[in-house]
C-alpha cells in the first residue's frame, strides 16, 4: 500500500526538523516522495539521517531558509511566533500546519493505533512497531524516540497498519482518529497547558471519542486516572473497551512478572489461557507496557501467541533504561524519566536489577513549571537511590521562574532521607561519579534534557 501525499505536504518546510516528533513525520514524507526541507538549531545524527533520505536541512533559523515554493510550514507547539521562518511564511502567505495535523494526515486510510498516556508512550509504541515488523506486517510508525534495533524513530511501511505515539502535552492527540487507542495512565503533567485533572480528563475523553466507530480502547485497569477515564467514556456505545493489568477483573490480566536481571518474564491470562513471554527491559511498568501492546495487537486481529513472541524481540529504545556501557565494573544506564511517577518506576526497576549493588543517580530536572509543581515528589523519588547528584533545571522551551530551582528537589530529597548533592557545573559530574562509584554499582543518568550526554563521559572517567 502506498498512501498519497496531501497537497499541503508535497514540499513542506519543518521548523525544528530535528525534534523527535518532527523528524519522524519528515522521514515518512521523504520516504513517500515529498520534497522535504527544514531547519534545526544544531547539527545532529538526525539531520544527517534526513539528508540521506533526500531532505534539505539547514542549521540555524533564518528567513532565507524557507523556499518561496514551499507548500506549507510545519511547526510544533514549541516554535515561537517570532521565529524568522514562521514570520517569513506569513509574508509569503504559506499555510502553517501543526505537527499533529501533519501526522493525522499520514494516518488517513490506514489502520491506526494511537498510544497515549502520561508515561510509557514511546516504549509501548516501539514494542508494537518492532513486533509488527517481526511478524512481516511492515507497519508505518512514528515514535518519540529511536529504536535500538532499526535505529530510527519513524518509517513508511508497505502494510496497512500505522502505529503512532499520541502526545497529550498540547492536546494534539485529539487530532487523530485511530482504530485502536491505548491509554496507559492519566496523571497531571504539562502544567503550562493544563490547570487541573479535570482538564486532563476532558482532553483524554476527547481523544477517546475520536476512535473510529467499532474501534477499541485498550486501557489500564490498575492506574486510578485510567480507571476514572474508563468510567467517563463508558457511555460510548460504538467503543469496545479492553482493560489490562493486575486487577482481577482485567480483560488481559497480568498474572506474574518475574525479574531476570535487566529483563523480565511476563505471564498473562487472556481468554482464560495463560501466555508467557519475555520483555527485554527490566521493571514492572515496562512489563505492563508490553501487555498493553499485546492487547492492542489482538484487537487488530493478530494472534496473541505470535504477537507475544514478537514482542520479545524488542530490545529497547534509546534513553529508556538504555545500557550505555560498562567500565571498571560499573554499568552506566540512561533514563528519560522526568516525572515523579516515571522516576519512581525506573528507580524501582534498577533497584530490582541491582540486588546488592549500589544505585547512583545523576538527575537533571526538566522544565521550571514541572519542578515548581512536582519538585517535592521528585525529591522523594530520589530517596530510592543510594546517592544522587542533582543538576540545575534544564529549561527546554521555558523561561526561568523566580524562586524555582533544583533546591526544591534537593530539600525534599534530604527530608525523605536521601543522600543528595547539588552540582551546578555539569562538566564536573563525570569525575564526581567516577570518584563515588565502586565495582558492581549501577549509575543512572536521568532526565529529559542533555543529561544523557554524560553517560559516555562517565564511562571515560571510569576507564581512566
Amino acid at each position: 500500500m502506498a498512501p498519497g501525499i496531501p497537497a499541503a505536504l508535497e514540499r513542506p518546510h519543518f521548523i525544528g526538523i530535528g525534534g523527535a516528533g518532527m523528524s519522524g513525520i519528515a522521514k515518512i514524507l521523504a520516504q513517500r516522495g515529498a520534497k522535504v526541507a527544514g531547519s534545526d538549531a544544531k547539527e545532529s545524527a538526525t539531520a544527517e539521517a534526513l539528508r540521506a533520505l533526500g531532505a534539505t536541512v539547514h542549521i540555524g533559523h533564518a528567513a532565507g531558509h524557507l523556499a518561496d515554493d514551499a507548500t506549507s510550514v510545519v511547526v510544533s507547539s514549541a516554535i515561537r511566533a517570532d521565529n524568522p521562518e514562521l514570520v517569513r511564511a506569513a509574508e509569503l502567505d504559506i499555510p502553517v500546519v501543526h505537527r499533529s495535523d501533519a501526522l493525522a494526515s499520514l494516518m488517513d486510510g490506514l489502520r491506526a493505533i494511537a498510544v497515549a498516556g502520561t508515561h510509557g508512550k514511546t516504549t509501548t509504541t516501539s514494542m508494537l512497531a518492532v513486533a509488527l515488523s517481526e511478524l512481516s506486517l511492515d507497519p508505518s510508525y512514528a515514535i518519540g524516540g529511536d529504536l535500538e534495533g532499526p535505529g530510527t524513530n519513524a518509517t513508511h511501511g508497505s502494510g496497512d497498519i500505522f502505529v503512532a505515539e499520541a502526545d497529550e502535552s498540547d492536546r494534539s492527540f485529539q487530532k487523530y482518529a485511530p482504530e485502536v487507542a491505548i491509554v496507559l495512565n492519566v496523571e497531571l503533567d504539562h502544567h503550562a497547558n493544563y490547570a487541573s485533572m479535570d482538564e486532563i480528563y476532558e482532553s483524554f475523553e476527547t481523544f477517546v471519542g475520536k476512535v473510529v466507530p467499532g474501534g477499541t480502547l485498550v486501557i489500564a485497569a490498575d492506574q486510578p486516572g485510567a480507571v476514572e477515564l474508563t468510567r467517563r467514556v463508558s457511555a460510548l456505545s460504538s467503543l469496545t473497551v479492553v482493560t489490562y493489568g493486575e486487577s482481577e477483573g482485567a480483560d488481559v490480566r497480568v498474572h506474574k512478572v518475574t525479574p531476570r536481571g535487566l529483563t523480565s518474564e511476563v505471564t498473562v491470562v487472556l481468554n482464560s489461557k495463560y501466555l508467557t513471554f519475555t520483555v527485554s527491559v527490566p521493571g514492572r511498568h515496562y512489563a505492563h507496557n508490553a501487555v498493553a501492546a499485546l492487547a492492542a495487537g489482538v484487537a487488530l486481529g493478530i494472534p496473541a501467541h505470535n504477537l507475544a513472541s514478537a514482542i520479545g524481540k524488542y530490545t529497547g529504545v534509546k534513553r529508556r533504561l538504555q545500557l550505555k556501557g560498562e567500565a571498571a565494573g560499573v554499568q552506566v544506564i540512561d533514563s528519560y524519566a522526568h516525572h515523579p511517577t516515571e522516576m519512581t518506576a525506573d528507580l524501582e526497576a534498577m533497584r530490582g536489577a541491582a540486588t546488592d549493588a549500589r544505585l547512583l543517580v545523576v538527575f537533571q530536572p526538566h522544565l521550571f513549571s514541572r519542578t515548581q509543581e512536582l519538585g517535592t515528589e521528585m525529591g522523594q523519588a530520589l530517596a530510592l537511590a543510594d546517592a544522587s547528584l542533582v543538576l540545575d533545571i534544564y529549561p527546554a522551551r521555558e523561561d526561568p521562574v523566580p524562586g524555582v530551582t533544583s533546591a526544591l528537589i534537593i530539600d525534599a530529597a534530604k527530608a525523605a532521607g536521601a543522600d543528595v548533592t547539588a552540582v551546578h557545573d555539569k562538566a564536573a559530574v563525570p569525575a564526581a561519579v567516577a570518584g563515588m562509584a565502586k565495582p558492581g554499582d549501577l549509575v543512572l543518568t536521568m532526565g529529559a534534557g542533555d543529561v544523557t550526554d554524560l553517560g559516555p563521559q562517565i564511562l571515560d572517567h571510569l576507564s581512566s
